[in-house]
């Protein structure tokens, strides 16, 4: 049986690999910068079902943008460049929405520019 891990989260992060990037298929427990973390949205599922023959569900994900937060003109011009790095990536599969307003985060000891791409594709359960 097909999961959404092997069907969708795993292959958008491979596709992202090759940005300059670290690349995460789900939260990261540390971060290191710069970074593209594969998160669920929400909603995360929507049923796309008519009767119970089949499993199809729109999967709601977001690509969280991360770079670290050293000084404003810089991080944002960084950000900025990763941002565009992720849309070159993602496969055609994915229907793909516009990216957050940067706003900073805190994780640990460590500062963060971050924005968020809301992207969904469907999943087929087979």
């Amino acid at each position: 049986m097909s999961s959404i891990l092997d069907t969708v989260r795993d292959p958008l992060a491979t596709a992202l690999e090759n940005i300059t990037a670290s690349v995460y298929g789900s939260p990261p427990e540390t971060i290191i910068a710069p970074a593209c973390s594969i998160l669920p949205n929400s909603p995360y599922l929507e049923n796309v079902l008519i009767g119970k023959a089949t499993v199809k569900v729109k999967v709601n994900l977001i690509i969280s943008a991360i770079v670290a937060y050293n000084n404003n003109a810089g991080a944002l011009n960084n950000l900025e460049e990763l941002m565009i790095e992720i849309l070159e990536e993602i496969p055609t599969n994915y229907v793909i929405g516009n990216f957050s307003r940067p706003s900073i985060i805190t994780v640990g000891t460590g500062n963060f520019l971050t924005s968020d791409l809301d992207v969904y594709t469907y999943y087929h359960q087979t």
